[in-house]
């Protein structure tokens, strides 16, 4: 039996980054009736883990409420892929710290967080856990979060409706897709870096991802849920023109 070894023609490796030719070799392909996809390994992983948030259940306050009605029928967030929650923080991506932090509960609080792996991200439902809301005078509250720990996502109200949460991990999702993962967020600290770490403060030191993007923790520029646009369907997403 003969067995034909395909020919593969190479491609010189300065082409790799000529979008045309690419596209050209891509549409010939295509037309000879092979199935060929272009794109970056970075857009491919980025686009798993954006559409698979696995959130650590950690509801301190009313806003956990909030955070449940998400879940259940009428809103049902697991369309989005991010309806998996976890008890433990090693199985998590993500801290959605919703209700107050007291001076008690931030050490917990910051343990869990040194517990996720990277990448790892934080939002922040509600006014007590961005500023204190209420008892932003009172000795025993933490006035915002993110003098703990780098925030990504900010959700204000008190508490937020379940389209404004929809909506702000919506955004997360959009600046995961848009992450360096190889090399970036996930790579290996050196032990320069690592002593950087450890002198800007922490238990631990700062995580890869905050000691890559901002110089102070807390510094790095979050997105901010200001106002959830008029033509939202919590039913539909988000309607394009």
């Amino acid at each position: 039996m003969e067995v034909r070894k395909p020919h593969i023609k190479s491609i010189p490796y300065q082409e790799f980054k000529d979008n045309e030719n690419l596209e050209k070799i891509t549409k010939e392909l295509n037309e000879g009736g092979a199935n060929v996809i272009v794109g970056s390994l970075d857009q491919a992983i980025n686009w798993g883990r954006s559409n698979s948030l696995w959130s650590l259940t950690f509801g301190t306050s009313c806003c956990g409420i909030e955070f449940m009605a998400v879940g259940c029928s009428r809103y049902d967030f697991s369309r989005f892929g991010f309806e998996v929650t976890r008890n433990s923080p090693r199985q998590a991506d993500l801290i959605m710290c919703a209700g107050t932090i007291t001076n008690k509960m931030a050490p917990v609080f910051k343990r869990l967080y040194d517990e996720i792996a990277e990448p790892k991200y934080v939002v922040a439902v509600g006014g007590c856990t961005i500023s204190g809301g209420p008892f932003k005078k009172s000795y025993n509250v933490v006035r915002g979060i993110d003098e703990l720990v780098p925030v990504d996502v900010y959700i204000p109200g008190c508490p937020p409706r379940p389209e404004a949460i929809l909506y702000g991990m919506m955004q997360l999702q959009r600046k995961v897709k848009v992450e360096k993962f190889f090399g970036g967020a996930n790579h290996k600290m050196t032990s320069e870096e690592r002593a950087e770490s450890l002198a800007k403060g922490g238990l631990h030191g700062l995580s890869n991802e905050t000691l890559a993007a901002t110089e102070k923790l807390g510094k790095r520029a979050p997105i901010i849920v200001t106002d959830v646009p008029a033509d939202f369907d919590p039913q539909e997403g988000l309607t394009e023109e």
